[in-house]
Parts: structure tokens; C-alpha cells; sequence
């Protein structure tokens, strides 16, 4: 029994008598100071005093309170205040009783650029990206995506970088295959980019019918005046955007909402949201996650919808929130929204019609999610039990940690470090190491130092204790691991290396045990192999994109940054002036004075740098 899960004498009682009456926020201590859980009250005395009530505690409320130690108050003006202090400390803090939606990312935006010709490109981080018109954010980068191709086979509208476009002298391949229509060139004149562009962002705007009737009319007009090449031209992006009408199965043309439904099994639930803008499902996201106290539904969907919004902000609620429980106080989070977006939405789950077909439908998507997740979950548990057989483990295993290592020719070597437990990969645990200072294509040695870093901080309390260290290789990796583990005392860690038959095919690797003289073989069909080879194979990917991302930012580095003197300006001069890199490296002293903006002296401090690297 690990400190953490020491069972505490709290004196609640004590506690009790001083508590406050007042609406606030709780945070539940153990006995180590680790944050057990976040809570809120419109009366915090009362909230408080359920936990501690002698009779009707459910078993994993019972298993919470038997490890506090200390609950610290903060009392807040009103409710609202306390709901968006919860919310920030539950994404800050993470206690492990408090369900938690592990998702932050940044929106994807279309952007319109600030130029005489817009470009129209994918950009996120809005409030950093300056000046330009912007739409979004889209709740997901694959609608964006298939947003942007559309516009861009529709519209024809530009997708190169400013400094490209002004240094064309002929249409470039996306004009040829009928993507851009070159503005760059000349191919288009200025008013008919334009209105190509006014049509592109009313279809963005959700007014498709608009958009057709005037491309009709244009087509009219064409024809009449025997173009019938523009007539072509304008029938042919008609029949593009009314086959996008047609292909959306949920398209009312009316309505904006957000959709949750909500499924729960055994602890488990699955929350599938579907988000509507003009009537159409352009988005739908599912999320999947443990309930540790057996919420009931409705606080379980308040605390995730709550989570959802208030640790947000760039994506604001639709208008309208089809939910299918009803919230625990509602009227709280809607003020709070309210506050947060400047707007309010109408919170909804009793609802009729074409609603009433989306809320049904979130919870058909929730119900499928749920028992993809439990069908996973179970054969990952059938696996875990024959890796356990199969090592001859009398302890189930907990946590599993798989090195690898990544590198072209010895250039940009990366270690990886995965980590699984019995529910499958844990993503936020992974970590990367940047191999410096041993011998190019020394396998053995990266992997010494990976382990080394790895697990020093390990024994030092920084990261979990594994039970089992798998290695990918062979005798010499499984050697160097056990070197590192014997220099640290590491002992307890059992070690699995993971060694690629002759053939390099899967079914046929060699498994060493502890030692390379304890040859494990496991037959192609065992469930236990298939989890190796997961875990294997997940360490080899997250490994060769470490790889791939470090080897690539060195390549396409210039070798000027870090010159004092040296900024964007004059590198940007440097590189247009010579063209390249290597033509910069091999200039003389007096080609680089050549440079606006460069003196003697720097030339001489940039000729120096590049040499000497």
C-alpha cells in the first residue's frame, strides 16, 4: 500500500463546527498533500457535512473520504464564481476522483489574408495571427479541411504564401489541375477574384442558396451572351455545392446546436457530441472516460459540460444545448456561460422534432462508443492476463514501459519511452529523449543514456515505478538496460527484450526474460505476443516521428540563428542575396559585406560561425 492510499483519520467533526455556510469551492487533501478531489457548493457547510453522514455513502465515496487528510475552503461571492473556480482547478490540478475531459487543443480557423489578392489558408491561435478576416473556430481540423479543399475546387482561390505569389512568372501546378486560378499571373482579373471571394465567405456563412442563385444568374447572363465557357464554368461550381447539400444526412438549413448524449455502464461513461451550425452536423467528437464515484447521469453530464465550456476559450457554446439529462443546476451554468461568452444559451433536454431526432442520435453515437471502448477494454484485460501467464507473474501488472531508438545514419538520434497499463496506452506519460554525445549508430550507448535519464528521475520520485521494462532489440540492449537499472538499485523492474526475428516479420521476434540466457517463445497466435507487438510498435512510431520532426528542423535550419546581430531582417537579406544556406557558408568576407545591412564586423562574426559549425 502505496502513502497515497494510507487510510486517514480525519476529524471531521472539528471541521465541521468552523465550516462556513457560505458558496465556495472544496479541495480534498491525502495524507501526502496530493489533491484527492475539487468540488463547489452554494452552501459548503452542508455540501461537506453529506460526505461524513453515518449510513447510505456509496462504496466509492467511502473509499474517498477514508483518504483525506485536509479539506481546504475558498469562499466565493456567489455560486457562478465557485462553478468557473472548480472548473479552472480541476483542468489545473487533475484529482484523480474528479472526472476529468482531457482534451485542450487549439481551434482550427479559416483565414482570408490581409492583401489585394486573399490567400485562404488553415490557421489556429486567432488572437496571435494579426490582421485578416477569419471564420471559426471548427471544432474539428478534418472538417476545416474538407471545408478549405471544397473552396478551393469551388472558388479557385489562392493558397501560396505572399512571398510566392509576388515571385511568380507562370501558373503554378494548382492552376493546372483547376484549384487556383492564378491570380499571381494575371489569369483573373481583380473583379472576378473578388467576387469569388465574396462567394466563398457567404458559403462560409451558411448561405448556400444565396450563393447558387447568383452563380445561376451568372450562368444566365454567360449563356446569353454565347460565353458559353463561362456558362461551363459557373454550371459546373453550381453542381459542386448542390452535391454538397445533398451529401449531409442531418441538414435542416435552420438551427445551431450543440448536442450531448450521455451513456453510462459500470463506472464507465461516454459522453458523443454533435455540433450543428445551419442546420448540419459538421462535427461530431466522442469522449470516453471513468466515473470514480458513480455519479449519477445528470452530475456526471453537469460536471462534463461545465468542464467542457468553462476550460475553453476559443470555441464558444451554439445557441441552443440539447442535453439528454437534465443538468444539476441549470440556471448556475447558464449564467456562467453567459458571463464567459457573452451571450446566453438556451440549455434544453426535453425537446420535439427534428431536436429530438439529434439528441436521439448523440445517444445512439454515445451507446456505440461505449461498447467499442468495453470490447477494447476487454481484450486488452485477456491480453494483460496472458502476459502475465506467459512471464510467469504471480502480480498482475500494473504499468509497462517500452524503449526504442530512432535515427538516419546516427543523425538526430531520438529515444522513445511509451507507457500502457491495463486500459491500453497512456499518452500523457510518453516521453522523448534527444540523444547527444555518443558515437553515431551506437544503438547501445542511447539506449544507456535514455534509460540513465529515464530512471534516475524515477528513483528520485519524479515519475511512476514500472513493473515491467520492455527493450526493442536484442542481447546488447537488453545488456545495457540491466547495467543501468543495477548502477541505479532498480532491481524490481523485470526486464522483457524484444528482439526481431531474421526475417524481421511479426509473429517471429525472440523474447528475452530478465537475462539473454531465459529465451521466452511465444507462439504467433498468443494474445500475450500481440500485446508486445503493440507496445513495441507504438514505441517504434512515437520513436521514428522524434526522429523524423528533429532531423527535419535541423535540415531546414539556416545556420544563422544564434549570430548576435544575426535577426530575421538580415537573415532573410542573407538568404536572398545568396539564395541558399551553402552559397552563404562559401561566400568571402567581402561578398557578405555585400549585404545590405552588413558590416565588416558581422560579416566576419557570420564567416566565423558557419565555418567553425
Amino acid at each position: 500500500m502505496t502513502d497515497s492510499e494510507t487510510i486517514t483519520t480525519f476529524d471531521h467533526s472539528a471541521f465541521l463546527k468552523q465550516a462556513t455556510q457560505a458558496p465556495g469551492i472544496y479541495q480534498m487533501f491525502a495524507l501526502d498533500g496530493k489533491i484527492l478531489y475539487v468540488g463547489k457548493a452554494r452552501n459548503l457547510k452542508k455540501r461537506l457535512a453529506s460526505y461524513f453522514r453515518p449510513t447510505g455513502l456509496p462504496i466509492k465515496t467511502q473509499a474517498l473520504v477514508s483518504k483525506i487528510n485536509n479539506i481546504e475552503l475558498t469562499i466565493t461571492r456567489t455560486e457562478t464564481e465557485a462553478l468557473l473556480l472548480e472548473q479552472n482547478l480541476i483542468k489545473a490540478l487533475k484529482p484523480p476522483y474528479n472526472i476529468l475531459l482531457r482534451d485542450d487543443k487549439s481551434y482550427p480557423f479559416l483565414h482570408f489574408s490581409n492583401h489585394a489578392w486573399p490567400a485562404l489558408s488553415i490557421k489556429r491561435a486567432r488572437h496571435q495571427r494579426g490582421a485578416g478576416e477569419w471564420f471559426g473556430p471548427y471544432p474539428s481540423a478534418s472538417s476545416v479541411r474538407d471545408t478549405l479543399q471544397l473552396l478551393y475546387r469551388v472558388f479557385q482561390l489562392r493558397q501560396c504564401d505572399d512571398t510566392t505569389f509576388a515571385n511568380r512568372s507562370r501558373p503554378c501546378l494548382q492552376h493546372q489541375i483547376k484549384r487556383c486560378s492564378a491570380p499571381c499571373t494575371g489569369e483573373i482579373s481583380a473583379e472576378a477574384y473578388a467576387e469569388d471571394l465574396r462567394h466563398a465567405k457567404l458559403l462560409l456563412k451558411g448561405k448556400n442558396n444565396q450563393v447558387t442563385d447568383a452563380l445561376a444568374e451568372k450562368m444566365e447572363a454567360a449563356a446569353a451572351e454565347l460565353a458559353f465557357e463561362k456558362a461551363s464554368h459557373y454550371r459546373d461550381q453550381i453542381q459542386q455545392l448542390r452535391q454538397l447539400q445533398t451529401q449531409q444526412d442531418v441538414d435542416t438549413g435552420v438551427g445551431e446546436a450543440d448536442v450531448f448524449g450521455l451513456v453510462s455502464t459500470e463506472g464507465n461513461s461516454s459522453i458523443s457530441l454533435l455540433q450543428l451550425r445551419q442546420g448540419r452536423l459538421i462535427s461530431t467528437r466522442h469522449f470516453n472516460f471513468k466515473n470514480p464515484l458513480d455519479e449519477t447521469d445528470s452530475a456526471t453530464l453537469t460536471a462534463f459540460v461545465a468542464q467542457y465550456y468553462l476550460t475553453r476559450t476559443s470555441l464558444p457554446p451554439a445557441a441552443e444545448i440539447l442535453l439528454s439529462h437534465e443538468l444539476e443546476e441549470a440556471d448556475t451554468l447558464q449564467t456562467a456561460l453567459e458571463e464567459r461568452f457573452g451571450f446566453k444559451s438556451r440549455l434544453a433536454h426535453k425537446v420535439r422534432s427534428q431536436r429530438a431526432r439529434w439528441l436521439e442520435l448523440a445517444i445512439t453515437n454515445a451507446e456505440q462508443q461505449l461498447a467499442t471502448h468495453r470490447g477494447k477494454a476487454g481484450q486488452q484485460e485477456q491480453r494483460m492476463k496472458a502476459l502475465e501467464e506467459a512471464l510467469g507473474f504471480s502480480q498482475p501488472i500494473k504499468r509497462m514501459e517500452c524503449f526504442d531508438i530512432s535515427h538516419s545514419h546516427g543523425e538526430a538520434t531520438v529515444a522513445s519511452c511509451v507507457v500502457f497499463n491495463a486500459e491500453g496506452p497512456l499518452k500523457q506519460d510518453y516521453r522523448r529523449f534527444n540523444i547527444e554525445g555518443v558515437a553515431a549508430g551506437d544503438d547501445y550507448a542511447a539506449m544507456s543514456q535514455a534509460l540513465e535519464r529515464r530512471y534516475k528521475r524515477v528513483k528520485a520520485g519524479e515519475a511512476a515505478m514500472p513493473d515491467l521494462l520492455l527493450v526493442d532489440g536484442g542481447k546488447g540492449q537488453l545488456n545495457a538496460a540491466r547495467a543501468i537499472l543495477a548502477s541505479l538499485d532498480l532491481t524490481s523492474i523485470h526486464l522483457l527484450g524484444v528482439a526481431k526475428g531474421t526475417t524481421r516479420k511479426p509473429g517471429l521476434e525472440t523474447l528475452f526474460l530478465e537475462t539473454i540466457d531465459n529465451q521466452l517463445a511465444l507462439p504467433g497466435h498468443s494474445p500475450a505476443l500481440h500485446l508486445i507487438q503493440q507496445i513495441r510498435d507504438e514505441a517504434h512510431r512515437f520513436a521514428i516521428t522524434g526522429h523524423r520532426q528533429r532531423r527535419d528542423k535541423a535540415r531546414t535550419t539556416s545556420g544563422l540563428e544564434g549570430i548576435p546581430g544575426v535577426g530575421p531582417k538580415r537573415r532573410q537579406a542573407l538568404l536572398r542575396h545568396f539564395g541558399g544556406r551553402k552559397a552563404i557558408a562559401e561566400a568571402s568576407l567581402d561578398a557578405l559585406c555585400q549585404v545590405d545591412g552588413i558590416n565588416r564586423a558581422l560579416a566576419e562574426e557570420i564567416h566565423a560561425t558557419l565555418h567553425t559549425s
